[in-house]
């Protein structure tokens, strides 16, 4: 069990170091999503952002604490505001907001 977890922690902090240097570096943070585990928030330095999901809590913090990322509690603020969407995001946004693409 160790060992698959070492991997899995591995393998998402190579993961993160991949998405930071292809963003010029990267601040996270992780939530707890219940039984599905966490989920790892990304934010490069140039706006860019994505996110990975560990099946536990503990293994994402030891991920992010292996690809040595700065880590905040929070996703607001200065960290939310460094965020750079596009007419995609805006589009997805509004699409759930108002119920959806079908929704005339």
């Amino acid at each position: 069990m160790a060992d698959t977890q070492e991997r899995t922690v591995a393998k998402l902090a190579k993961q993160i170091c991949g998405f930071a240097k292809q963003h010029g570096g990267a601040e996270g943070q992780v939530a707890y999503i219940g039984e599905r585990g966490a989920r790892i928030v990304l934010v490069g330095e140039d706006g860019g952002w994505g996110d990975l999901v560990a099946p536990t809590y503990e293994i994402a913090q030891q991920a992010v604490e292996k690809a040595g990322i700065t880590v905040h509690e929070d996703f607001d603020g200065e960290f939310a505001a460094k965020v750079k969407t596009g007419p995609y995001e805006w589009s997805r946004m509004a699409g759930i907001q108002v119920g959806g693409p079908s929704n005339p």
